[in-house]
Formats: C-alpha cells, sequence, structure tokens
C-alpha cells in the first residue's frame, strides 16, 4: 500500500486530565476520504525452466563418452556425449568415394553426348547414377552426425542416466538438460481476477524476498484438477534457480467510500466490531464505529462516520479515553 495515498498530517496536542496531574502528548492524524483504494493480491506458483530436454541418440550403437556431469554448464552445439563412429564413419567414407566417382562420371559423359559419341540414355543413366551417391553420401552423413549428442541450447546438465561402454538402443535417455537463459512461472489465477492481466504486459514478482518483473506469455484454458482458474505462464528474463516458489503480486483498485488508517489507531469493539477515536470541533474525544475493508501491512482502509479533516487518534484506546478535552 502506497502510503503516500494517505495524506494525512501529523499533528501533536496536549492531553487534560483532570485525574491527572501532568500533560500527555498525543499524536493524530488528518484524514483524507477515498472513493477507492489499492489493493494487492497474491498468487504463488513455482519456477520451472522455459526449456528443458531428455536427450538421446537418435540411432544403436556404443557409448564411446561422456564429456558432461550433474551440474556443468554447457552452451549451444557443445558435443555432449558420442557413440563409437567407426562403422559410421567407414560408411561415410565409403558413400563419398562411389559420390564423387558418379560425378567424375557425369562430368566426362556430359563432353562425350555434346561431342556425340554417346546415346541420350547412357547420359540419363550417369545422371541417375550420380542422383543415388549423392543421396547415399547425404544419408551416411546424417548417420555419422547422430553419433555425436549435441546440446541443444545453453542449459546446465540435469541428469545423467548412463556411463560410458553402455550399449542402447536408438532413444534411450542419456542426459537432461535445463536451460539456463528463461525461467517461466506458472501461476492459477482465479476467473474473476483474469481481467486484472493481459498478455504481453509485465508484472511483478517475490522471488525469496527479491523483486522481478515476468511478463505474461500465454494462457493456458484451464488449470489442472478442474478448477475454474486459468493457469498464467510468466517468462523471467532474468534467470533464477527452478523450483523456487514465487509470489505474484497483482495490484488493483476497488471502489468503496473511506480512508487509509494506521492499524494501531484501531480498538476492538463488541461484536466484532472495530472503533477509532477522534478529537471533534469542540476538541472532545469521540469514538466512531468503522468497517474494516482491508488490512495491507500497517495500516487499514475503514469505512465510516468519518469525514475530510477528521484527527484521529493515533494510540486508539490505549492512547485516550472517550469524553476527554484536549487543550
Amino acid at each position: 500500500m502506497n502510503i503516500k495515498k494517505i495524506s494525512n498530517t501529523v499533528i501533536a496536542f496536549l492531553l487534560s486530565n483532570t485525574f491527572l496531574s501532568n500533560l500527555e502528548a498525543i499524536e493524530v492524524l488528518e484524514i483524507k476520504m477515498l472513493d477507492e483504494y489499492a489493493i494487492t493480491r497474491e498468487f504463488p506458483g513455482k519456477l520451472i525452466p522455459s526449456d528443458q530436454s531428455r536427450l538421446a541418440f537418435e540411432i544403436p550403437g556404443k557409448i564411446n563418452s561422456i564429456n558432461v556431469d550433474i551440474g556443468d554448464e554447457v552452451i549451444l552445439g557443445d558435443e555432449l556425449a558420442s557413440l563409437d563412429d567407426r562403422e559410421a564413419l567407414a560408411q561415410l567414407n565409403q558413400s563419398k568415394a562411389k559420390f564423387d566417382l558418379a560425378e567424375q562420371v557425369l562430368a566426362r559423359y556430359i563432353d562425350l553426348r555434346a561431342d556425340g559419341h554417346i546415346s541420350t540414355q547412357d547420359l540419363d543413366k550417369a545422371e541417375s547414377d550420380q542422383i543415388v551417391a549423392k543421396s547415399q553420401y547425404d544419408f551416411y552423413r546424417v548417420k555419422f552426425e547422430q553419433t555425436k549428442l549435441l546440446a541443444p541450447f545453453n542449459g546446465i546438465i540435469q541428469n545423467r542416466f548412463l556411463d560410458t561402454g553402455s550399449v542402447i538402443n536408438a532413444g534411450v535417455q542419456v542426459l537432461e538438460i535445463l536451460g539456463s537463459s528463461n525461467v517461466e512461472a506458472r501461476i492459477s489465477i482465479p476467473m474473476n481476477y483474469m481481467n486484472k492481466v493481459k498478455i504481453g504486459e509485465e508484472y511483478e514478482f517475490d522471488i525469496r524476498g527479491i523483486s522481478a518483473k515476468a511478463k505474461l506469455e500465454r494462457l493456458a484454458p484451464m488449470s489442472t484438477g478442474g478448477s475454474n482458474n486459468r493457469l498464467a505462464i510468466f517468462r523471467f528474463n532474468t534467470f533464477f534457480n527452478p523450483g523456487s516458489i514465487v509470489k505474484l503480486k497483482l495490484s488493483m483498485t476497488e471502489k468503496a467510500k473511506g480512508t487509509w488508517v494506521p492499524i494501531k489507531s484501531l480498538s476492538q469493539s463488541e461484536q466484532g466490531i472495530w472503533a477509532i477515536y477522534t478529537i471533534n470541533e469542540q476538541q472532545v474525544v469521540v469514538r466512531d464505529l468503522v468497517d474494516v475493508i482491508y488490512f495491507e501491512d500497517e495500516y487499514a482502509f475503514v469505512s465510516g462516520t468519518l469525514n475530510n479533516g477528521d484527527l484521529v487518534i493515533l494510540g486508539g484506546a490505549q492512547k485516550t479515553i472517550e469524553g476527554k478535552i484536549i487543550k
């Protein structure tokens, strides 16, 4: 709650008491009535990495090396692990030699056809052989590349599932990597607050006492568990540890007639009603009954019979007695 919204004035008075031989100083606030008040609602959630992948080889083979371990930082394109590539390399070299030969033959056949020494059919066959050789070379080049497991993004190794020497099938998980560039917060927001958020806007979060801002990226149709809440996904530009609990601090304005007063100026009355002590025009202490609409920090927004310019005694019942006269 922004204290500047209160615009109250602190004034010191001397309280006269016929039962006391000394004079006691009291403090009062000159209040200002408002037609609305600002509140902050908090919605908890959890940080998750924006990017998270479990990595596996696309082909079977024997693991030749694993170059990272849990906690290691990696960057896009780093070689994380590799398979025994001797067979793949041999097939690649063989297909490359066939492709080179097919290109040489095609080049000679083009010259021969230009001189009329061979038929069109012979040239067509040379062109077909060159296309087949190129496709086989491309195929084995991809297979050779698949013996290397590369980092798909900048991140941190979260898990390592296998060791060097393991013989695996295609698709068996080897490593898990978490993105280290961004994190997301997933917040379940009640439907009656959905009009307070907008995709593309930034909102304030509390992360273990640290204030940070995140942009609302998207909304899921509903939250898990069958509730009527919507799942909102917020993206941070700063990296925080995944798994941390966060709080979305959603500021909004509510319409109500009342004023902000310090909580210490309130006194509990009968039947749960709150009382506040003010000084009237005759400088007599008067007790006013108020409804507390909202609490925030050390202040409360209250409504009742208060008016602009009323002087509220800060200490409440502990500082004064109803009917006392102020000099």
